[in-house]
């Protein structure tokens, strides 16, 4: 297994480092007939592309995407959809200093002692710009499930340390960093402008919710659709921790108060986050992912030599003050894949048409 292909009926294999030619990718499995361009696949793209917003890198990426199989006159063929992204704005001038070096928080060390060998231009296949292919990956799934009437949200919960206050996940797609409560955006603003002057990075906590999502998706024992979920957020680099409903608060709460018990009116609650013995209940799945913040920071770090020995440098290069919000529109394309995953594993079993 190369670790670089995504799901078991719906695929996405991904290529391309943050500064080669370009990164691109095949998603295999995808139904015939599903409405499908660039253009609704540029929209999911222009969420994540770099070089907009406060706590973006300045590096300048249109991101823009080639299909290049796999959909004629409009409309998915059945056959593999193939895709490239173009890099544009590379600088690997800016890593040459620091190519022996281990780089404290990224995956510079593990590379080495895996492979022998590294890409050190940007983090190589370990740069969070390997997501944008996970993202063309998502859109082309989010269309199938909105032929399925399943709709998808990726929001902002806190940034910081400063979490929101109230929830409103329709409009925080509008909202300065995919925030929740448009109400917290000036401290965000704020603590974002003072942690760049400080040099340092922030991390963060984005939640991912899926609507109308049929009871009956997932399988009981090892493909759950939770296990599924955490495995698919835990494959983004910056992400440490997940949680599905409740999550860690179901730690601390009693049996009386965690359960959703159902009436004739539907679930009184949803602390489960819509998935009951790892099956989809057909309430809203809710699950939250822990962001690091990013570990290039402008600050002189002790670092080791590959050589031995260890030096100190300030690394240079452009870089994110935090993954959030570019990483809200990846989490949602890990969503979508799982989803779509599961749907259409149901639909070869027989289970739905």
């Amino acid at each position: 297994m190369s670790g670089n292909t995504f799901g078991t009926i719906f695929k996405l294999t991904t290529f391309g480092e943050s500064h080669g030619p370009g990164l691109g990718g095949v998603v295999d499995g995808c139904p015939a007939g599903i409405p499908l361009d660039e253009a609704m696949i540029q929209r999911e793209l222009d969420r994540r592309k770099p070089g907009s917003g406060k706590a973006s890198t300045s590096r300048k990426e249109s991101d823009s995407v080639k299909l290049l199989s796999g959909v004629f006159e409009g409309k998915t063929t059945g056959t593999p959809i193939g895709f490239f992204i173009e890099n544009e704005d590379q600088r690997s001038r800016d890593y040459s200093d620091i190519k022996d070096i281990f780089r404290p928080g990224h995956a510079d060390f593990a590379f080495h002692a895996k492979f022998g060998r590294r890409d050190y231009r940007g983090g190589g296949r370990s740069s969070g710009r390997e997501t944008v292919s996970r993202v063309v990956g998502g859109a082309i799934a989010m269309e199938l499930l909105r032929q399925e009437g399943i709709s998808l949200y990726a929001y902002t919960m806190e940034l910081g340390g400063i979490p929101v206050r109230d929830v409103d996940y329709e409009s925080a797609q509008e909202t300065p960093y995919f925030s929740a409560d448009s109400g917290v955006v000036g401290k965000w603003d704020e603590r974002i402008s003072q942690v760049k002057g400080e040099g340092d990075t922030v991390g963060g906590v984005v939640e991912v919710r899926a609507v109308g999502v049929p009871p009956g998706l997932g399988e009981p024992v090892f493909d759950k659709l939770d296990a599924r979920l955490a495995y698919a957020f835990m494959s983004v680099g910056a992400v440490k921790a997940v949680e599905i409903g409740a999550g860690c608060a179901a730690a601390r709460s009693v049996g009386s108060k965690n359960n959703d018990y159902m009436t004739l009116d539907g679930f009184s609650s949803n602390n489960a986050g819509g998935v009951l013995g790892g099956i989809s209940s057909g309430q809203d799945i809710v699950a939250r992912a822990y962001v690091k913040p990013i570990p290039t920071i402008a600050k002189e770090q002790h670092c080791m030599h590959r050589d031995g020995g260890t030096v100190c440098v300030r690394v240079g290069g452009r870089h994110d003050i935090a993954a959030i919000p570019r990483i809200n529109p990846v989490l949602k394309s890990m969503l979508a894949m799982t989803l779509a995953d599961l749907l259409l594993l149901d639909r070869r079993l027989g289970v739905r048409q």
